[in-house]
């Protein structure tokens, strides 16, 4: 009977163990954040996600959102947070791609999200949400989904002056986020708005 009560004890606590290490691998690749869905596709059971977190191997950051605690921070875990908790077809635009980058010598309070959807879900104060058209062109900057560079750059003008938008796209370009074409682009728009040729 012992022996029994051994095996099914060493047997579960494998099963234990597997379960946090591919937790852990998820958020690993996501700046320390799992959702259930991720987990549930990696052959998680739902319920035990509640179960590492009660264990303290998880925080729970939101509904079907959590964090493992001790993967550590870098200066992308807010953006990331903002576009999982949002959910699919999120993305990074307008200032929040340029803060990204430290462009425009930007720092919102608020992390612009885009979406193609109704978002039902309570978000909280930190994250701006905009719904846009669906099939917009996107792409992904440190595996964040995002507005491209140069769209995000030309989109905020009349929010943040030219000059400091010229200055975003030079050190865009200089950096390799912008190609030659669309340097051009983006100079040329930013000079249309203060009504000047770029000829």
């Amino acid at each position: 009977m012992s022996q029994l009560y051994h095996f099914r004890y060493s047997y579960a606590m494998s099963v234990k163990v597997k379960y946090r290490d591919v937790v852990r691998e998820i958020a690993y690749d996501n700046y320390g954040y799992v959702t259930t869905k991720d987990a549930v596709n990696a052959g998680v059971p739902a319920i035990e996600l509640p179960k590492l977190a009660a264990r303290g191997g998880l925080t729970n950051v939101a509904y079907g959102l959590y964090r493992v605690p001790d993967i550590p921070p870098t200066r992308f875990d807010q953006f990331a947070e903002a576009l999982m908790r949002v959910g699919g077809g999120a993305y990074l635009h307008g200032e929040s791609v340029l803060a990204l980058f430290g462009l425009a010598d930007v720092n919102p309070r608020r992390i612009k999200v885009a979406v193609p959807r109704r978002v039902r879900a309570r978000l909280p104060a930190f994250i701006e949400l905009t719904q846009v058209p669906d099939r917009m062109r996107t792409t992904f900057y440190e595996g964040l989904a995002s507005q491209p560079v140069a769209e995000a750059i030309l989109e905020c003008r009349g929010r943040i002056e030219t000059e400091r938008l010229l200055d975003a796209a030079k050190q865009a370009r200089q950096e390799g986020l912008l190609t030659t074409t669309q340097w051009r682009q983006v100079r040329k728009g930013l000079w249309t708005e203060r009504g000047f040729s770029d000829s």
